[in-house]
């Protein structure tokens, strides 16, 4: 009996976090923290965001350059 008591605490408490988690709970005054922290305010605390510039520095398609082989090390001549 204390086994299965101790099985359905255990599910209620894993269903409660899972619907904590998911913000369902903020009707009751129960979310995490990071739940409030949707796009609104954050695009709200950006510091200068007119500074943000999108560049396109992308190349040209096109074949990929080969590399050119090292120059091989000069073995040394054999000695007489």
């Amino acid at each position: 009996m204390k086994l299965r008591l101790l099985l359905v605490v255990l599910l209620l408490a894993n269903a409660g976090y899972f619907l904590w988690a998911r913000g369902d709970l903020a009707g009751f005054g129960l979310a995490p923290a990071g739940l409030n922290e949707r796009e609104p305010q954050r695009l709200a605390r950006q510091i200068r965001p007119e500074w943000l510039q999108i560049r396109n520095d992308a190349k040209p398609a096109g074949p990929a350059p080969t590399p050119t082989p090292a120059p091989a090390a000069a073995a040394p001549a054999p000695s007489p």
